[in-house]
């Protein structure tokens, strides 16, 4: 039965591409890209020659239907992103929901994800966590994290290096400066970092340090921080 495939990409070091995701890359009839450009570099790098089509924030409204019409002509679709799993912050929701809306099959591979990594060695809790992609450019940012001063579980965060600091600056107000962060940068990469420390420690490193590359920010859960405090009066 033809199908859409989500297909992850490596977050930065080619080698994190499964079997499975090259060989389907090969098979399919078509497959879409956020950037072309990004995405032919990974292409050659496997040896795969497939024709790309672009579907990004800006245009997937106008192209889901023609995809899926594709699919129920019997071809099959892969949807690709420029790193990581496509619908992760990146465009896919909308093609994915319309082709089940159109009784069609989705099928998602696992694969890389930038959050995953940057939570597990973050030293916070795994167990529970909210995942809150990235946080409004202007409008918004401050009550976004006002609701979140309260939240127990381990909080993800995605942020641009231009408003890393600024970022930092805003959770010492919602959550407090001595709260426990941890912010990975340029994840599987030949430059990935990892900065730990109270919030404040982490935004002074990094106004000595201007940011460079992808960041991942990983915040502890308002419950674990009055735990330590607990334990530290004890």
């Amino acid at each position: 039965m033809p199908k859409l495939y989500i297909i992850p990409t490596p977050i930065g070091n080619l080698e994190d591409m499964t079997y499975r995701a090259v060989r389907l890359l090969s098979e399919v009839d078509i497959v879409l890209a956020e950037d072309t450009r990004t995405s032919q570099v990974l292409l050659k790098h496997y040896g795969i020659e497939r024709k790309l089509y672009s579907h990004h924030k800006f245009n997937e409204h106008a192209t889901v239907e023609f995809v899926a019409s594709k699919i129920e002509e019997g071809q099959n679709v892969a949807l690709i992103s420029d790193a990581g799993t496509p619908g992760i912050s990146d465009p896919g929701f909308l093609l994915v929901r319309t082709c089940l809306e159109r009784g069609l099959e989705v099928e998602t591979l696992p694969g890389a994800t930038a959050f995953v990594p940057a939570l597990v060695q973050s030293g916070f809790p795994c167990d529970r966590f909210c995942f809150e992609g990235f946080l409004p450019q202007k409008k918004g940012r401050k009550k976004r994290l006002a609701a979140l001063a309260g939240e127990s579980r381990t909080m993800i965060f995605y942020e641009s290096p231009f408003r890393v600091v600024k970022a930092l600056g805003e959770f010492a107000e919602a959550f407090g400066p001595e709260r426990r962060v941890s912010v990975s940068r340029e994840l599987s990469k030949k430059f990935e970092q990892t900065v730990r420390g109270t919030v404040a420690e982490v935004k002074a490193h990094f106004e000595a340090n201007p940011p460079k590359g992808e960041f991942v920010m990983v915040v502890e859960g308002a419950s674990v921080h009055r735990g330590t405090d607990d334990n530290d009066e004890e």
